[in-house]
């Protein structure tokens, strides 16, 4: 029985990423805060953020109001409960007009609320008002494990504003961190901290449930069933020894359609997809999760830790012992 209720459900699920992978691959989302800053500044004010290079940066406004300006100049409001992730970081700004200049965020007077956070307060304690700017920020170790590819797609500046219909969630979140903000309860620093984090990690997800704005090629891939079918199965088994062939038997295709397919959709050949993969994922384990060596090689199908150890220096130009304790994972 087919009616056109079920047509008109299943046009609006191809447009988007298939839920169920979406759902497993962001199993693999890490994002972890390196330093807080509980920000008060007070008209005219300029802060300079971006000297964690590589690192994503989060921004909170609990009060007040500011202009978070980019690289290239232009600017956007924040008000009052107004959340925003820089997904790449970068140079950016907090000014409280457009034309004033920024003053680098470390070389303000900071006092330690607690591991990770500090409080930086940009005026005289006797001057301070109910009107000045409040704003807790955070810079962070962004990794999306399988799904690393999408931090390069995303926009600079993502506005958890755009969301909030999509997902109402978030709004309590909010306005608990604007409560801890304000009132400075004991335990507020630990705890703004890791709501900055979920809704952090609320920003990412949303954007990905909903298409990933423009992003194409490797979205693309998701949003096409059979070749997410292939993506999910290579993600949930990397250490197996994919062929084309069987690649091509996932997809239902034969094997010239299924590689030219996904050449054209993911700007890379099928094997190639698989051993960026593999390293990305060789990459975190062994410097984030400190995985021995061995392990890695084994659970990525290499039959010796040497043949494991040429692959990961050819793709990412470091050998595995260069990677232990190192958090970042590798651009490839």
């Amino acid at each position: 029985m087919f009616d056109h209720s079920s047509e008109t459900f299943d046009v609006r699920r191809r447009k988007q990423p298939p839920t169920d992978l979406v759902s497993e691959l962001l199993l693999g989302m890490r994002l972890n805060g390196l330093k807080y800053r509980r920000l008060r500044l007070a008209a005219p004010f300029g802060v300079r953020f971006g000297a964690d290079a590589g690192r994503a940066q989060f921004h909170f406004v609990a009060c007040g109001a500011a202009f978070l300006r980019g690289a290239d100049g232009a600017t956007q409001i924040l008000g009052a409960g107004d959340a925003v992730l820089l997904p790449r970081g970068g140079a950016h700004d907090l000014v409280s007009a457009p034309d004033l200049p920024g003053r680098d965020v470390s070389t303000f007077e900071a006092t330690v609320l607690c591991e990770a956070v500090s409080a930086i307060s940009a005026c005289p304690e006797e001057t301070c008002r109910t009107k000045d700017a409040l704003v807790f920020s955070g810079c962070m170790a962004f990794d999306l494990g399988g799904m690393q590819p999408l931090v390069a797609l995303m926009p600079e500046i993502m506005r958890v504003d755009t969301l909030l219909d999509r997902q109402p969630e978030i709004s309590p979140m909010l306005e608990a961190m604007e409560r801890e903000v304000r009132t400075q309860r004991a335990g507020s620093a630990g705890i703004l901290a890791r709501l900055a984090d979920v809704v952090s990690a609320s920003i990412v997800r949303g954007w990905v449930e909903c298409g990933c704005g423009e992003a194409t090629g490797w979205v693309e891939a998701l949003r096409d069933p059979r070749l997410s079918r292939v993506i999910g199965a290579m993600h949930r088994d990397p250490g197996r020894n994919w062929t084309v062939a069987e690649l091509a038997l996932e997809m239902g295709s034969s094997r010239s359609v299924f590689a030219e397919r996904f050449l054209a959709v993911t700007g890379q050949t099928p094997l190639r997809y698989v051993a960026e993969l593999r390293m990305r994922l060789a990459a975190e384990w062994i410097g984030r999760d400190r995985m021995p060596i061995d392990a890695a090689a084994q659970r990525l199908g290499y039959g010796s830790q040497a043949a494991f150890s040429r692959a990961f220096k050819r793709m990412t130009g470091r050998s595995p012992g260069a990677a232990r304790g190192s958090a970042h994972v590798p651009a490839l």
